[in-house]
């Protein structure tokens, strides 16, 4: 009852936050969040991990820009169709990736991601450095208007909820409950009579369709795509979003994901108005120096937080509730 009512909580939350606050911005917040769940639900329930997240997540993007600005494709089609890619190119890396356990396993990752860093760097569609441009959003079912920034605020919104419930879903569901299995004692999974690579292959393809989806949602709501989104620093960001915010968490990597985003975007204008309440100069120069102020948020975490934000305010609770009723 707790957990639905939080559910109902947050979706009350996030229906009114557009009036608020800036649509865009929060349009990516909610990507991002998504892309980390996605992430979270291979290493955070299969514990795998993986370092070329940023393939799925970018690739997707590729293919759905490129279908909107060059074939006219309608809008939902080209999300779809960018899923697809990325669900396809996952079957590829994770049938390769499974052959291997531990360091290796995300080595391999690592390895193809940036071969497909370097496909997407000299392909022609996806002009190299210059990236894609002028992606539209068009219409959705040719009713809804999505160059409105608040009728695309709730599709990006809907599809983020869809993908975070079938995440719990998943999770929840026996073949959730075997892939918990997997990553607390794989041996033990085999013996068992599991077929634990086929169970890690479609987690692994569930993992990156799902960061397909938020990278190509990403796309249409900020009409462009870029090399950034393929780097192997996306697929950093997204493992450090999951770590600070609570690996195996459900609402962890949502949570490291705004703050993560929320400081790339935000902390120049935080440092202007230290600097300018304090008289202290150093504080305008907050906003180039991002990768430092994430990583000592990284560093305090590891030390501190060793279970993420939400892991460890779950652990304080549970110890509370025992206490309680040890006493009682």
């Amino acid at each position: 009852m707790n957990r639905k009512l939080g559910y109902l909580l947050a979706l009350a939350l996030f229906l009114a936050a557009p009036f608020f606050a800036y649509p865009v911005f929060l349009m990516k917040l909610l990507c991002f969040a998504l892309f980390a769940c996605a992430f979270n639900l291979l290493i955070g329930f299969t514990g795998l991990l993986s370092f070329g997240h940023a393939a799925f997540f970018g690739s997707a993007g590729y293919v759905t820009g490129h279908l909107l600005a060059v074939s006219g494709l309608p809008t939902g089609l080209g999300i779809v169709l960018g899923v697809a890619a990325s669900s396809v190119l996952g079957l590829v890396i994770g049938a390769l990736a499974i052959r291997r356990q531990g360091i290796y396993f995300s080595m391999i990752t690592l390895a193809l991601a940036q071969m497909v860093y370097f496909a997407a760097l000299r392909a022609p569609f996806t002009h190299g450095e210059d990236g894609l441009q002028g992606v539209p959003r068009g219409q959705l079912f040719g009713l809804l208007d999505l160059s409105n920034d608040l009728s695309m605020y709730y599709l990006v919104l809907a599809i983020a909820a869809a993908g975070f419930l079938l995440i719990v879903r998943i999770v929840h569901s026996p073949f959730g409950q075997v892939l918990k299995a997997i990553k607390e004692n794989e041996p033990r999974a085999v013996s068992l009579g599991y077929e634990v690579d086929r169970y890690k292959l479609l987690a692994f393809v569930l993992s990156a369709a799902l960061a397909g989806l938020a990278g190509a949602t990403k796309t249409v709501v900020l009409g462009f795509e870029t090399l950034t989104d393929v780097h192997w620093t996306m697929s950093g960001l997204v493992v450090l979003m999951t770590l600070v915010g609570g690996m195996g968490t459900m609402a962890g990597p949502i949570l490291g994901a705004f703050l993560v985003i929320a400081l790339e975007n935000k902390l120049g204008d935080l440092g202007a108005w230290l600097a300018e309440r304090s008289g202290i100069e150093w504080f305008g120069t907050l906003g180039e120096s991002v990768g430092m102020v994430t990583g000592l948020i990284f560093i305090v975490c590891v030390l501190l937080f060793r279970r993420g934000i939400v892991g460890e305010i779950g652990a304080l609770l549970a110890r509370g509730r025992t206490g309680q009723a040890e006493r009682t």
